[in-house]
């Protein structure tokens, strides 16, 4: 392909480049810019090629258990966007690192201990997913492609295959989790796990279920539901609430033209919500100036130097010349509502409550978070959704606490050998884990450990 017709985020590699380089080669992270000293975990990275002749080369960071790696669980974790990078977690939410604020510049980071990771309960395996995330790229033009399926499909394949290199693990209870955007992804990809199983596929993995935060389940219905969460939330009024009640017929988002009464009172709607933050209703909108770790740009800022400067690239074992700039969120692949597709990226997967439908047949442990300030899928739709399931309630409405006090609510419900536990987390904002820390971690740690009773038992 032409130079001229590259597209920035994309790199196409020489096929003498491949021939050099595309090996399943791992590095183990023993020092990190910004980190004094030695890690004190053990933190692998490395990519794995899927599809025809390995032309998406997916980028990991693999972490192992600080507990008991050959016992606990194996978690694998793809991030929300889709686009965004996985050293976001990595550093800002879940990971074994993150950023002492204190002591940090946009150019120069400070890391120190994350006393909340997850890596404190289990293995965790993150990735750069899809191609043009972070670290992954494509070696060709059309492995660039991708789409919400195709997402689904190459992570499973990656899955499989790190396994495969890694069979050590093979044994652990295999939990498929994210957050946001994958939504829509982890149902997919956690169902043909089970089907692989099913099928006889080799190796057969030891899959326990899944766990989503803040998921994007049904483009219509966690859009709508912004506006019951408006008014629950009394961001709005009653009378607008009751207006759009009665002339938009219970739909929010996709109107026609010559509903003129409901688009009056849709308005009012947009013109009390518009400053308001999505990420949690009760921050400020984040300015371009803003310190504050809560706002995206701010990540956005980090990330940027820390993930271009040549020493870090090295120290993770990132292959030189493979992408153009590293940024936390892929923009071009970024999901907005009513988003058209991208030449790069199809969104084809609308719903994925079907999914969620399939696995309640399967033995399988589900954990479904909810931030309730959030207004980017209020925990509203995810409500709405989970009653579509037609599950019998194990367990009533209740608080739950972390240090004696309420951290949020939960519920659970049960059939046969599926379970879904639905939690919902007091003060937090889309990003939980980087809201709450604390109680994302807690909650996490106290259903794994149920769940590894359960199978125990």
């Amino acid at each position: 392909m032409e130079a001229n017709h590259m597209t920035p985020r994309y790199i196409y590699v020489m096929f003498v480049f491949l021939l050099s380089s595309l090996s399943h080669a791992s590095t183990i992270v023993k020092n990190l810019p910004g980190f004094h000293g030695d890690l004190p975990c053990t933190i692998e990275t490395g990519y794995i090629g899927v599809g025809a002749d390995d032309e998406v080369q997916f980028f990991y960071y693999f972490v192992e258990s600080e507990r008991d790696p050959s016992r606990d669980p194996l978690i694998y974790y793809l991030t929300g966007g889709p686009g965004t990078t996985a050293l976001y977690p990595f550093l800002f939410q879940i990971g074994p690192l993150s950023i002492n604020y204190d002591n940090s510049t946009w150019e120069k980071l400070t890391l120190e201990l994350n006393p909340y990771s997850w890596s404190k309960a289990a293995n965790v395996l993150f990735v750069d997913l899809p191609a043009g995330t972070g670290f992954s790229y494509g070696t060709t033009y059309e492995a660039t492609k991708s789409s919400d399926s195709i997402s689904a499909q190459q992570g499973y394949e990656f899955l499989i295959k790190w396994l495969e290199e890694n069979p050590r693990f093979l044994n652990n209870s295999l939990y498929i989790a994210g957050t946001s955007y994958m939504g829509i992804v982890v149902p997919v990809v956690t169902l043909e796990v089970y089907k692989g199983n099913e099928r006889g596929d080799q190796p057969q993995l030891n899959v326990k279920g899944y766990a989503i935060s803040s998921p994007l389940t049904d483009k219509f219905s966690d859009f709508n539901s912004r506006f019951e969460f408006a008014h629950r939330a009394a961001l709005i009024s009653d009378d607008i609430y009751k207006s759009a009640k009665n002339n938009c017929g219970g739909n929010y988002i996709y109107n026609a033209v010559e509903n003129t009464e409901c688009a009056r009172s849709l308005q009012r709607f947009e013109e009390c919500t518009s400053r308001i933050n999505e990420a949690n209703i009760l921050d400020p909108l984040c300015d371009e100036d803003s310190q504050d770790p809560v706002c995206g740009e701010v990540g956005d800022k980090y990330l940027k130097y820390y993930g271009n400067d040549k020493e870090v690239q090295k120290a993770l074992g990132v292959r030189e010349g493979t992408i153009e700039e590293f940024v936390k969120t892929n923009q071009s692949i970024h999901y907005l509502i009513n988003k058209e597709d991208q030449d790069c990226y199809s969104y084809d997967i609308f719903s994925t409550i079907i999914y969620h439908k399939s696995l309640v047949s399967r033995n399988c442990q589900a954990l479904i978070l909810s931030a309730d300030h959030d207004f980017t899928f209020p925990y509203v739709g995810v409500e709405q959704w989970i009653t579509s399931l037609n599950l019998p309630l194990e367990s009533p409405w209740n608080p739950w606490f972390v240090n004696n006090q309420v951290a949020g609510y939960r519920l659970k419900y049960a059939r046969n050998g599926y379970s879904l536990t639905y939690a919902t987390v007091k003060g937090a904002g889309h990003s939980i884990a980087l809201y709450k820390p604390r109680e994302t971690w807690v909650i996490l740690d106290e259903w794994l450990a149920s769940n590894s009773y359960l199978s125990d038992s």
